[in-house]
Parts: C-alpha cells; sequence; structure tokens
C-alpha cells in the first residue's frame, strides 16, 4: 500500500497531525533514484504564541512559509552549517509547522537533511512528487504506547514554560532484538558504512 498524503492531511491541528505523521514515510528522489524513511521523531511548532515558533514574534521574510497553505516544505538554515525540514499544517494565516527530526536510519535533523540532499531550493515547495520530497501512508501500524511524548530539544530560550510543552513525539522501538534495537538507534550497519546515499532504496 502506498498513498501520497495529500495537502488536506496536513490541513489539521498540528499536534494530531504530529502524532499521526510518526510511522508514516518520507519520500525523496535523487537522480532517477527514490528513498523512503520511516519518520521517527518530529517536532511541533504551533501558533503566535509558541514562543520557540519562528513566528512568535510575527510574519517575517524568513517564516513567511508558515503562514501559507497546508502541506508546503519550510526549510531554513541554523547555526550557519544545517538545514531544518519542516512541513507547514493548520489552516491558512495560522503559523504552525513540523519539523522532522529523524527517520529510521538517521537520527537528527541536519544528518537527515544532509543525506537527502534538502536545503533552500525546497522552501516554499508543496510536499507531492513534482518536488521530488513528499510523504506518503505505506500501512506501517503504529501502537500508540509506543510514541513517546516529550520536550523539545534546544528551545530553553522560550522560557519556562513553553519549553517544557510535550510538543515532540518520539518512536520508542520496542524489540527483543538487541542488536535490531541498536540497529534503529543509530542507523548504521555493515552493509550501509561509509556509503554518501541513504541506504534504504525502493
Amino acid at each position: 500500500m502506498r498513498k501520497i498524503l495529500e495537502p488536506s492531511f496536513f490541513d489539521r491541528p498540528a499536534l494530531q497531525v504530529g502524532r499521526e505523521l510518526i510511522g508514516k514515510f518520507l519520500v525523496r528522489t535523487l537522480g532517477e533514484r527514490e528513498y523512503a524513511f520511516a519518520v521517527t521523531e518530529v517536532e511541533i511548532y504551533d501558533g503566535f504564541e509558541d514562543r520557540a515558533s519562528h513566528a512568535f514574534r510575527g510574519k517575517t521574510a524568513r517564516n513567511e512559509v508558515m503562514f501559507g497553505d497546508a502541506g508546503h516544505l519550510y526549510v531554513y538554515f541554523v547555526y550557519g552549517m544545517h538545514w531544518m525540514l519542516n512541513v507547514v499544517v493548520g489552516r491558512k494565516n495560522y503559523p504552525a509547522a513540523i519539523l522532522v527530526r529523524s527517520v529510521e536510519g538517521c537520527e537528527g535533523p541536519g544528518k537527515l537533511t544532509k543525506a537527502l540532499e534538502i536545503d533552500k531550493r525546497l522552501n516554499g515547495k508543496i510536499a507531492l512528487p513534482p518536488s521530488r520530497l513528499w510523504f506518503e501512508d505505506r500501512g506501517k501500524i503504529i501502537r500508540r504506547r509506543s510514541i513517546k511524548r516529550l520536550p523539545r530539544v534546544g528551545v530553553g530560550y522560550a522560557g519556562p514554560v513553553w519549553s517544557k510543552k510535550l510538543h515532540r513525539f518520539l518512536l520508542v522501538e520496542k524489540s527483543k532484538n538487541r542488536k535490531k534495537k541498536q540497529l534503529f538507534r543509530t542507523g548504521t550497519n555493515k552493509k550501509a558504512r561509509g556509503r554518501k546515499t541513504p541506504s534504504r532504496v525502493i
């Protein structure tokens, strides 16, 4: 089963979309090859009052994509070295976005964008196949107890209330096979080691 997530999927409350995005697949085409990875960690940035959000101080040239239509990509540069991949959610003119922090085999938003060659060229693009990056439902079943809600990472600047909001969803792999669990956590294996391209090819 492969079902592309249309903009209507993202045109809903941010926390609801974030929870449901866990286990969906991020799909990327590079050249003639297609790569797909299950989403395992996301963070929610929700509205004008969210002090951790780029939109907290209003609309700017940098964050204007957040105020647009749901299902568009918001890609920005941080620390002078990493691109961050977000997808806009909710109604138009209400700034909300979901940061994709990790996928199966790749932990960390900066590592993810580097591996999949994601940069400013995707900013403002719609998350559909013509943009060469989109999301799919492939029928992966995720039990609710396998998802942990946590505070977001690195948002101490947001103050004692917003920095502690449980706006991060993390898939917790529950496996009796310790080797498999370690593979999930680190995203490394003997075959993939040393490769510059993603290791899971569709």
